[in-house]
């Protein structure tokens, strides 16, 4: 029997209950018929919820250790891992799951985080615009707006340039990527299917993984815009979910690099970043390799946003979706729960975490293109090390044996509550009280300390005075402890 107190999410539907004449909620036990039990990405079909069974399974075995680094805070592993449980078995193959624990993999993942992040902001932004041009009260944009729209872009593709960045490390696959290279090493030839494999399920966990921190929000706005990143606009499905865009908001969101040509001669917009930098934007590319020392305000802006933390965002008041944010704020697949979040009483003045407090875009100064351009550049001397949690390979085989872990749970042959049975052990057996305790505790140290007389009654437990009358206590060499 499975115990209903050991799980956080319930999937289930509301209805009114004509009988009692208020809500009653019904829980699916079983959601293979569910319309929502499933989400396509890119053509593989990823679980949207879970039932108690693949819960249980999910928090007892594959959740992170208690005793990881900020185990109480959401972190990007706990997005991965969650995305890991949720993807179909046909990506649970040890080569793959190598591959997206690299610390290569890791920075790529942050700095999409941080790209999408900005890129919400600005298509939102781009929605508020188009109601403001329409109507019979349409507001003429200014010079002023404009060049703060290009400011802007300008911004996005910096963050679009981390990106890419990180992505050619992966490409060159040097170090310990070297396995995962496509090209053989001794008769040099490519492994185009093994390849082009890799790279779907990269695309879709990616997908999930930044579709998830940003709170489940604007799904299609990022699988539109991560194929189009990696892909280019050529091979994108038209799907009719996928919000159309002008030529002005295209060139607004995607960057003045952004061209296309025949599809044969395309590269992907993210290749395309790294082929012209100008020389103000380098110092982005060492971002997270070595310090910046210049006194550009942008990149040290960008640089911090990128070297703190997942979980520590908090310190520098900055919001990258659900990061950092306490776990007890959310359930077992990341849902925000609210009941929890109400208790907490946060208000526009008390809100660290940027939940009650929407983001925004801060509005550049007119001459912020002028003073990057003539910002001081200094060489970058100091080294950054990043410090990431170490996987096993014994963790990497659980996970290739998760249909068979929720296939003998099903059937009940393995004990899911053992928790929670020992915790109704520990509340039901009586123990000895409090007070029963510190009687013991003290009827002890009464015989270690010979000068000290300590009296204790039913109501009353206190020491009392020294026997020596107003002589002072010697110390000796064996009291340093226990002596006053």
């Amino acid at each position: 029997m499975l115990d209903d107190r050991s799980y956080k999410y319930i999937s289930g539907k509301w209805s009114w209950d004509n009988k009692s004449d208020s809500l009653h909620f019904e829980p699916h036990h079983d959601l293979e018929n569910v319309r929502d039990r499933y989400i396509e990405t890119n053509g593989y079909k990823f679980l949207r919820t879970l039932n108690q069974v693949e819960e249980a399974v999910f928090r007892q075995e594959y959740e992170r250790s208690e005793s990881a680094f900020d185990r109480d805070a959401v972190s990007i592993n706990d997005v991965r891992d969650l995305v890991f449980f949720l993807m179909p078995k046909e990506f649970l193959t040890m080569k793959f799951l190598e591959f997206m624990h690299k610390p290569a993999v890791h920075r790529l993942l942050h700095a999409l985080i941080i790209y999408f992040e900005y890129f919400l902001r600005l298509v939102e932004f781009v929605l508020i615009r188009r109601d403001e041009l329409a109507g019979d009260m349409a507001q003429i944009q200014s010079e002023q707006t404009n060049e703060t729209k290009r400011i802007w872009s300008i911004y996005l593709s910096q963050y679009r340039m981390l990106v890419a960045r990180n992505y050619s490390v992966i490409l060159k696959s040097e170090g310990d990527l070297a396995k995962f290279y496509h090209m053989k090493p001794v008769i040099y030839t490519s492994t185009t299917l093994q390849d082009r494999s890799l790279h779907e399920k990269f695309l879709a966990v990616a997908i999930q993984i930044v579709w998830i921190t940003m709170h489940r929000r604007a799904y299609y706005v990022i699988e539109k815009e991560m194929n189009r990143l990696f892909r280019s606009e050529h091979f994108i499905i038209n799907r009719p979910e996928y919000m159309k865009l002008t030529a002005a908001e295209r060139s607004f969101l995607y960057g003045r690099r952004n061209k296309n040509v025949n599809y044969l001669s395309q590269v992907s917009p993210l290749i395309l970043e790294l082929e012209n930098v100008d020389e103000e934007d380098l110092p982005i590319l060492w971002i997270g390799k070595r310090k910046y020392r210049g006194v550009n305000i942008r990149i040290a802006t960008i640089e911090l946003e990128y070297i703190v933390p997942d979980t520590q965002l908090l310190m520098i008041d900055v919001t990258h979706g659900i990061l950092g944010h306490p776990k007890r704020f959310y359930d077992t697949i990341l849902n925000i729960n609210w009941s929890a979040l109400r208790l907490e009483n946060y208000s526009l003045e008390t809100d660290p975490y940027h939940i009650i407090r929407q983001p925004t875009l801060r509005i550049p100064n007119v001459d912020a293109k002028q003073l990057h351009k003539m910002s001081q550049r200094d060489e970058h001397f100091f080294k950054i090390f990043h410090i990431y949690e170490p996987f096993r390979p014994e963790d990497l085989r659980k996970w290739l044996q998760r249909e068979k872990r929720l296939l003998l749970f099903a059937k009940g042959e393995t004990k899911l509550n053992i928790y929670i049975r020992c915790q109704r052990e520990l509340e039901e057996k009586s123990g000895t009280h409090v007070e029963q305790k510190i009687k013991k505790y003290f009827k002890l140290v009464s015989r270690l300390r010979k000068e000290t007389n300590f009296t204790h009654d039913d109501n009353n437990l206190n020491i009392a005075q020294f026997n020596s009358k107003g002589a002072k206590h010697q110390r000796s060499s064996g009291d340093r402890f226990f002596g006053k």
